[in-house]
């Protein structure tokens, strides 16, 4: 036994003095550096948006029941948590691999011979044993270690898969929801103007029996009111749609949507996006690429594993007689431990296959991961320029209100008086609604900058 023991540890240590042949190597991230990805955009401040929690970015009490019900219903999100629960499934089974495999088991054997054979043994004999296995291989090269980090690597890529399905859930309930309320808000400049119409049909009327304006002047003003009045069905479409896109995102049958107005919509008093280091850290797919990584360098460090020798333990006790009542007699008991290397010699190029794939997928891996963070950095810059160009249009689109409508009202009063011709009052009724309707789109653009830079960054997971 004791010789045994030591032909074991013999064995271990020369083994032992491969190990250095076999060192696993990790990733580190400062081997990527995210650089200045968000050019003039650029900023040292350590603040960002992406860590305030989603109910601060959207404030507004309709919004937030939204994205909670989405948060608890929605079956893209529910999918991704199943997803996560069984990359944490592999995950303890490869922390299991590191113990022994152990086994128990009992069997009997009954023997009859021949008399004719055996005239003078026995006729009848037996055989029973109880006893337990194990088996164990010795992690020299770290073969099981890394493959517990490629699992874990694997579980970490799940979860931010995971974080990235609820930040776009977040995000696309608030756009949506945006984007349903600007209608709402069209709408109701659109059916205002219509009633603004019908007032101007009737003082063309008037207008004309004074001898004023004309019959031409009275088509041409209902022309304009049902030119308004036929874009109100496509509208009620397009709510339609949208609640119907919400209800989904929520996990719901088709409904109506609970909502506020869009001038009720207050932004976040602190718009930064801090600094470009803080998306490896806040941006589920940014994470999710740089745990990919981490899992392809264990990959590797396995393939390398597979040209060094196995270290194997077995071992067996138990009790072995010919007759149960001698079951247990210490006589009976019985062990066996082996130790032994095993090195691949030529196994058909698997191994070396396996290490060009792996370190191929490596390679891959590293350059998903910059790429992905150059389309962050790229999507970040699109936010905030967005939010920047919205501001100044709003700016200037109120002054181009202020202005239209006093046009409007100085061309109907010199209508009233004959010093303006109904084509006049006309155009300026018509630019009125125009401006008045893109400056919902403007007010819409500053609300899905707010939320495309919320996203970009990361936010809407913690």
């Amino acid at each position: 036994m004791k010789t045994t023991i030591k032909q074991i540890i013999l064995i271990t240590g020369f083994a032992g003095a491969l190990f250095s042949c076999s060192a696993p190597q990790h990733f580190h991230r400062e081997t990527v550096n995210p650089g200045a990805i968000y050019g003039s955009y650029e900023t040292t401040d350590s603040v960002t948006i992406a860590d305030k929690p989603w109910r601060t970015v959207f404030a507004e009490v309709h919004l937030q029941q939204l994205i909670e019900e989405g948060l608890k219903n929605n079956p893209d999100l529910q999918i991704a948590l199943q997803k996560v629960n069984e990359a944490d499934a592999w995950f303890s089974q490869s922390r299991a691999a590191l113990m022994p495999d152990i086994s128990v088991g009992a069997n009997a054997t009954y023997t009859r011979n021949p008399e004719i054979i055996y005239p003078t043994g026995p006729v009848e004999t037996g055989r029973y044993q109880v006893g337990a296995e194990a088996s164990w291989e010795i992690d020299l090269w770290g073969r099981l270690r890394s493959s517990k980090r490629a699992a874990y690597a694997n579980l970490l890529v799940s979860d931010a898969g995971r974080k990235g399905v609820q930040t776009r859930l977040v995000a696309n309930i608030a756009s949506a929801y945006y984007n349903l309320i600007g209608l709402d808000a069209k709408l109701e400049i659109t059916r205002q103007t219509v009633k603004n119409d019908i007032e101007q049909v009737e003082t063309m009327k008037v207008l004309k029996e004074s001898g004023k304006v004309t019959g031409a002047a009275i088509v041409q003003t209902e022309a304009t009111r049902y030119a308004a009045e036929v874009t109100i069905p496509d509208l009620m479409q397009q709510i339609r749609e949208t609640e119907n896109i919400i209800s989904l995102l929520l996990g719901r049958i088709p409904g109506t949507i609970e909502r506020g107005k869009i001038d009720d919509q207050a932004l976040p008093s602190d718009f930064k996006a801090g600094v470009p280091v803080h998306l490896l850290d806040n941006r589920p797919d940014v994470m999710q690429a740089e745990y990919g990584v981490m899992s392809a360098y264990e990959t590797a460090n396995i393939a390398r594993a597979s040209f060094y020798p196995a270290l194997t333990i077995n071992a067996s006790v138990g009790f072995v007689a010919t007759n149960i009542s001698q079951f247990f007699d210490p006589k009976t008991f019985a062990s066996n431990i082996i130790g032994g290397l095993t090195q691949p010699v030529f196994n058909k190029k698997i191994n070396v296959t396996r290490l060009k794939v792996a370190r191929a997928q490596q390679e891959e891996a590293l350059i998903s991961f910059r790429n992905t963070l150059l389309k962050a950095g790229q999507e970040v810059q699109d936010a905030l320029g967005s939010y920047d160009w919205s501001a100044q249009k709003i700016a200037l689109r109120k002054l181009q209100l202020e202005a239209l409508l006093k046009s409007v009202d100085y061309t109907k009063e010199l209508l009233t008086y004959g010093s303006a011709n109904y084509f006049e009052v006309l155009a300026a009724q018509t630019n009125l609604l125009s401006a008045q309707l893109s400056s919902v789109n403007d007010r819409l653009q500053q609300l899905n900058a707010v939320v495309s830079l919320y996203r970009a960054l990361g936010g809407g997971w913690r």
